[in-house]
């Protein structure tokens, strides 16, 4: 079964095609990193227009690459939740608009699920239950997951996402965007003992996330008393600007790792599962190996092209979806709404 699976969600248009939720015969990326750094952030209407001139383009260059024509197809399917709702309804218009002209099923997927599927289509001999935590630059999640298509959320973040606080701590020391990677490369030529930054751990909700305080923490650390003040940020050593990114990172990194442990426990879960664009974080990936290495439960994450948004993993999922008979009809909408924090427990 041939799917062509199309993401839009954000700030990348993606098409691919992949053959049975597992063989990638291609996986197009048209990003738009460039256009939305000297902001420091997505700009919606930039994201928006870039999408509409690269949608189409993208997914001929997907077929055209995959070997196979439309006509080949089994199947549409198309990312339509969560994210910019003007970006989702380009993609969406044309999964629409594919799925009438050849006369083929349309398959909704979200998009955050579809993250947790890259790591069976990279390959990974993942078993249910098993817990996935999906970090990227809009989301931080924890899922108890009992198959491909049956996820369910039991702690979210409250407020910034992972991705979010990277981006914006960037932003704060002058590092530039997107702050994911910079803080990365930073980070390994510091301490990431130097400085004790807070690990925020909410009373209500043992899996959710809250990173606003770690990152208002980095704020009064670096500007002391002024912090409130609308002053320039002050000049800082390069020695000791390593070392304030590698204890924020740590913090981060020490949450995620401890939330998602614990999470596994409680879901007597057989392996734990990252996905989204944060999992690519070296330290994440260290720690997480360390911690699997001492309970001995096996934790996965993509390769670096699999945890980025991307169509492959919209379509690999799309295949298991297919074959449970959910099936989307044209009047398909859009949902744009954050996957927020519910509480839940598997007896």
């Amino acid at each position: 079964m041939v799917i062509l699976g199309i993401e839009s969600s954000c700030d990348e248009t993606a098409a691919a095609v992949v053959r049975d939720g597992i063989e990638i015969l291609s996986n197009i990326v048209a990003s738009q990193q460039e256009l939305h750094k000297i902001y420091g952030g997505v700009v919606p209407e930039v994201a928006c227009r870039a999408h509409i001139e690269s949608i189409t383009p993208v997914i001929e260059e997907a077929i055209n690459l995959s070997g196979l024509t439309f006509e080949n197809l089994d199947a549409i399917a198309v990312t339509y939740s969560p994210g910019l709702v003007g970006a989702l309804l380009i993609g969406l218009s044309a999964a629409k608009t594919l799925a009438w002209r050849y006369d083929l099923p349309l398959v909704a997927v979200n998009h955050i699920e579809a993250h947790v599927y890259a790591n069976i289509l990279d390959g990974h001999a993942v078993e249910f239950p098993a817990v996935a935590l999906v970090v990227s630059g809009g989301h931080t999640a924890i899922f108890d997951c009992l198959s491909c298509t049956e996820i369910h959320l039991i702690g979210s973040t409250v407020d910034d996402a992972a991705g979010e606080a990277f981006d914006k701590v960037a932003a704060m020391l002058g590092l530039g965007y997107p702050g994911g990677p910079i803080i990365d490369k930073t980070a390994k030529n510091g301490n990431p003992k130097a400085v004790d930054f807070p690990r925020t751990n909410l009373k209500k909700g043992e899996f959710d996330f809250s990173f606003s305080g770690l990152k208002t923490a980095v704020l009064y650390h670096v500007k002391g008393q002024n912090a409130k003040v609308k002053t320039a940020m002050p000049e800082i050593n390069e020695r000791d600007l390593a070392d304030v990114v590698a204890s924020f990172q740590e913090a981060v990194v020490d949450v995620l790792v401890k939330k998602t442990f614990a999470a596994a426990r409680k879901t007597r879960s057989k392996c734990i599962v990252l996905g989204g664009g944060v999992a690519c974080n070296s330290r994440l990936r260290e720690k997480f190996r360390q911690r699997s290495e001492q309970t001995g439960l096996p934790v996965y994450w993509p390769k670096l092209s699999l945890c980025t948004d991307n169509a492959a993993m919209i379509a690999g999922l799309a295949f298991h979806h297919l074959q449970a008979g959910q099936v989307a009809d044209l009047s398909l909408d859009v949902n744009p709404t954050p996957i927020r924090a519910a509480q839940s427990s598997r007896s």
